[in-house]
């Protein structure tokens, strides 16, 4: 047999009220001038204020940084930095979804290193991250992108709209704490695109190329979590639950794609790119299409799946039903024409997703053509 080594992320907390613990854990480790980063969206909420509040009642200094909004651009991260150094922060809590998440990743790398944030972009000539990361905590308030347990920050560049990626397992949270009672009331056109999100990162991760039964595993479960809650959550926004089980589904998700993603999430960044497309949307839409694609190549995986969820039709083209049923029944379009995609966008579409890496993981190889015609067949 051949060796392998795995590593898995991070510290977590998780149940309701889990939120209050932010305060002791910071001080527990000396801490006492936290830069919050949160979206516009959570800081419009009432519960973000009484957050804030309950954090300085326990004795912190805290600042908050709450200008993120749409995918993550650098700007915001340049301006988080700055932020950061004017609060004369010592750590960082990031609160939100997967834009707050991934822009307080990358502000606290760019609080203690030079350069430009996309120096550090995941290639072959990046510069070095150092282990002096500020100490960071998540707080996740949607279950879709689990990027509070993910080790890489996407944000995109102004001018190209192009996604980067800054990878390291040094960026890290030191701590998470996913608090179910923070999701509650989501809509639910946020709670179906974020849950296909997760879903989908379950999905992928399964099929993935490579050894990783670990991954595997997990990602078994999360989508069972997903195929039993999401529905439920969409529906009733007040399930504690079905919220708490999405948000597990969520970071289950992010923690096996390490093993890696596929097809389906090449055609969501490009989609990003191209029209801003809410990534959980993007991926809701694509998920089936793309999918077709791997049946023949993994058909005994896709067996597994349906077997996993429930399914009397245990084969591919049962499970790829079952997505669309699941698409209507949470309200995710159907066809991207639906969602304001134009038929002169497919070709730039095709070229996007062909240059993305994650499809590179994909259990059957994808030709350019090969996303043309699935953009084809998905408008």
């Amino acid at each position: 047999m051949s060796t392998y080594t795995f590593s898995f992320p991070t510290l977590i907390h998780f149940g309701p009220g889990v939120r209050n613990q932010v305060a002791a854990n910071l001080k527990a480790h000396g801490l006492k001038r936290p830069l919050v980063v949160t979206d516009r969206g959570v800081a419009a909420q009432a519960f973000y204020g009484k957050f804030l509040e309950q954090l300085g009642s326990q004795g912190l200094k805290c600042a908050s940084f709450s200008e993120i909004w749409g995918n993550p651009v650098k700007s915001q991260v340049t301006e988080g930095a700055k932020a950061f150094k004017a609060h004369d922060a010592d750590s960082i809590i990031g609160i939100g979804g997967g834009a707050a998440l991934d822009v307080a990743k990358a502000i606290a790398l760019m609080a203690t290193h030079s350069g430009d944030l996309f120096d550090y972009e995941d290639k072959a000539d990046a510069k070095p991250i150092e282990d002096r990361i500020p100490y960071w905590v998540a707080l996740p308030t949607t279950a879709g992108t689990g990027s509070e347990v993910g080790r890489s920050s996407v944000v995109s560049d102004e001018k190209t709209h192009i996604k980067k990626i800054i990878f390291s397992p040094k960026l890290l949270a030191k701590a998470v704490f996913a608090d179910p009672e923070l999701t509650i009331g989501l809509p639910a056109k946020i709670t179906a695109a974020t849950g296909m999100d997760a879903l989908t990162h379950c999905v992928e991760a399964y099929l993935a190329k490579g050894y990783h039964p670990i991954c595997d595993g997990v990602a078994l479960e999360g989508l069972r979590l997903a195929a039993a809650h999401l529905v439920k959550a969409v529906k009733n926004p007040n399930d504690m639950e079905a919220r708490g089980a999405m948000l597990m589904s969520s970071m289950m998700g992010a923690i096996a794609f390490q093993k890696g993603l596929g097809l389906t999430h090449s055609c969501a960044h490009a989609l990003s790119t191209v029209a801003d497309l809410h990534h959980g949307l993007a991926n809701g839409i694509m998920i089936d299409y793309a999918l077709k694609h791997n049946v023949d190549a993994v058909a005994d995986r896709f067996k597994t799946m349906a077997r996993v969820i429930g399914l009397k039709d245990e084969t591919g083209a049962g499970f790829l039903r079952w997505l669309k049923d699941l698409k209507a029944e949470t309200g995710i379009p159907a066809k991207l024409s639906e969602s304001g995609i134009k038929k002169e966008q497919l070709d730039k579409l095709a070229d996007l997703a062909f240059e993305d890496s994650c499809h590179q993981n994909n259990p059957r190889p994808c030709t350019r053509s090969d996303f043309a015609r699935i953009y084809s067949e998905a408008f």
